[in-house]
């Protein structure tokens, strides 16, 4: 399944789409299994999908966290001339961050580094980032260049070059984060990428891809259902329920869900999330829910309502088969009663982030 979303000002606009190709990459657990320190690293530093979210870093700081999962990326460019970066398009926060020269983290050093020395757009303004993760932090400062985004200039844009960086940065493919979520939760107050797309009059994905600046019909089947925010800080919607085989097994009576691509799994309260993860057959094997591979083909359909659609996820979406762990579901608890509607979810259709309509747009992705 191709994965394909877009970021916009309006809802329609034919003119001057831009397309940012994603990459899959191998995951930071791919790796860690590989080398056999999965089970210790994920005992050193547990996974915190909420983390970002927590309202108690709201101001001052954007909360990150470490995605072990997380696959895709896209290339962009900063500086004159350009300096090429692999970044997580992340709908869940704000910023624009990559490594700099300035750090010398472990994480930093098997990364693409940034080099203010060798732009001659780059201009200082040394204010401190700050961004925490749920095991730790990335520390840094504050800069202006140019960033280019599927051949689209973006002048002057502020993004953080990193000083230190936490461990688990140095097992993801990626160098950086795009942060597209609203303002509001920007670190540091600096304007997203997009914004400045905006503000500067630049109306903005062949494979997975990100488009900036209106719908691509070559990704999705129509219609495309449009549902309102019910925040404007992150991406979040109002879902009705959760059904397998017709019955309601979660967000019962409603619920609120987060539609974040900077996640890679579907995140949710335990009671909800243990009762999927029993009625599509997984068992817990030291802390993994796994199940038989070889009952994917008869496990439910697990089907999200959402402003009065059905957006089904079948077995073949929302079960993982791993080399080292077998088959593993995608349905994971988190610390909230918000939901996360990460990867898993986002591979089956395509979204749509409308800043002009403050929607998000969900079609069936082809």
């Amino acid at each position: 399944m191709k994965w394909a979303f877009v970021v916009c000002a309006m809802v329609a606009l034919s003119e001057c789409l831009v397309q940012v190709p994603l990459e899959r990459g191998q995951t930071a657990r791919e790796l860690l299994e590989e080398q056999g320190l999965w089970e210790e690293y994920k005992l050193k530093y547990p996974y915190n999908p909420m983390a970002k979210f927590d309202d108690r870093f709201a101001v001052g700081t954007q909360p990150m966290t470490n995605d072990a999962n997380l696959a895709y990326y896209g290339v962009i460019s900063i500086g004159t001339p350009p300096q090429n970066f692999k970044v997580i398009f992340d709908t869940g926060s704000s910023n624009l961050w990559v490594p700099s020269v300035y750090c010398s983290s472990p994480a930093c050093n098997n990364h693409a580094k940034y080099d203010p020395a060798a732009s001659s757009t780059y201009r200082q303004d040394g204010s401190p980032l700050d961004i925490l993760y749920g095991t730790g932090s990335m520390t840094g400062i504050l800069g202006y260049d140019t960033v280019m985004v599927g051949g689209i200039a973006v002048k002057n844009q502020i993004f953080g070059l990193s000083k230190t960086e936490g461990p688990f940065m140095e097992y993801i493919h990626a160098d950086g984060f795009l942060g597209l979520a609203y303002p509001s939760i920007s670190a540091s107050g600096a304007t997203p990428v997009f914004d400045n797309m905006m503000k500067q009059g630049q109306p903005w994905h062949k494979g997975s891809v990100v488009t900036f600046g209106g719908t691509d019909p070559n990704h999705y089947i129509a219609p495309i259902t449009w549902i309102p925010l019910s925040s404007q800080r992150f991406w979040q919607i109002t879902m009705d329920s959760i059904t397998i085989n017709g019955q309601v097994v979660a967000c019962s009576g409603g619920c609120q869900a987060i539609v974040d691509t900077g996640t890679s799994l579907v995140i949710g309260p335990q009671s909800d999330i243990d009762n999927i993860n029993s009625l599509v057959g997984v068992t817990v094997k030291n802390g993994e829910y796994t199940v038989s591979c070889n009952d994917i083909p008869q496990m439910p359909d697990v089907t999200f309502h959402i402003q009065g659609k059905e957006f089904t996820l079948p077995s073949s979406a929302f079960i993982r088969q791993t080399k080292h762990y077998g088959c593993l579901t995608g349905f994971d608890r988190g610390g909230h009663s918000e939901w996360l509607l990460g990867d898993i979810f986002l591979r089956q259709f395509y979204s749509i982030y409308s800043r002009a309509q403050n929607m998000v747009g969900l079609a069936k992705a082809k």
